[in-house]
């Protein structure tokens, strides 16, 4: 099966060479490597540019965008692979293997998504872990009660994207939250939980900026859920922001 891997980037010098090293040692051969840059103006341009000399499996694009998730379904358009995830600049995936253990889960297990776990790390020492979200087999009453899976650590069929379209421009912040509700809401889909860590996020994410962003993150969140008809929608969004406390002390 082939993999496409999406990174969007936008002035993430320091952090990209890492983030598409962990892309382009994995010991699994079958990725079309997509690099969606936002036109940035500092050196982030020059290593694609260098990368893609070296490996011929890199595509990649830098021209403005909307914000990531326009980044996103850009990477998502020119995808070709069966089974399409995305490792953003700042994170990487966990180890050689990665890519290997979720196209062996894809298989055996027959799933349109496979996910598993995540660590946040220390922006400048990723090797301190500073949360651990470790996920868990789904099932649909998981959502009532604010479950959502690391939306990085999931990796899902083409045919998904293909079907449900990308992410909704609308929401700044919760564009994943509202996809996976509406995948995750559906039966035409099944999903595979594969108990590993498979991408390691720098802190210091989009959603967790700023008390402004956590706010208007709540906001969309709240609006997300009403939207894919979660009953209690108040209450869902307040056990899902509970359900990270955990995390915290679970490293």
């Amino acid at each position: 099966m082939k993999v496409s891997i999406i990174t969007a980037t936008y002035n993430s010098e320091k952090t990209l060479e890492f983030c598409m090293n962990s892309v382009l040692n994995q010991t699994y051969t079958d990725i079309e490597y997509i690099v969606v840059d936002g036109n940035s103006s500092d050196k982030s341009v020059d290593l694609i540019t260098s990368k893609a000399k070296e490996f011929p499996n890199i595509k990649w694009t830098s021209e403005q965008d909307k914000g990531i998730y326009d980044a996103l379904n850009k990477g998502i358009e020119k995808a070709t692979g069966d089974i399409v995830g995305f490792v953003h600049s700042d994170d990487f995936l966990a180890d050689d293997e990665c890519i290997s253990q979720i196209v062996d889960a894809f298989m055996v297990n027959n799933v349109d998504g496979v996910y598993g776990n995540l660590h946040y790390v220390s922006f400048e020492n990723p090797e301190v872990v500073i949360r651990n979200w470790t996920s868990q087999t789904f099932h649909s009453k998981l959502l009532k009660r604010g479950w959502m899976p690391a939306h990085p650590t999931l990796f899902l069929k083409r045919k998904v994207y293909e079907t449900q379209g990308g992410f909704n421009l609308a929401y700044k912040i919760a564009a994943d939250y509202d996809f996976i509700l509406r995948i995750f809401n559906s039966s035409k889909y099944t999903f595979h939980y594969l108990p590993k860590t498979i991408v390691k996020m720098r802190v210091g994410g989009a959603s967790n900026k700023s008390l402004k962003n956590l706010i208007r993150k709540t906001k969309e969140d709240m609006t997300a859920a009403k939207t894919n008809k979660l009953s209690f929608p108040f209450g869902v969004i307040v056990m899902k922001n509970l359900s990270k406390i955990p995390q915290w002390f679970s490293k």
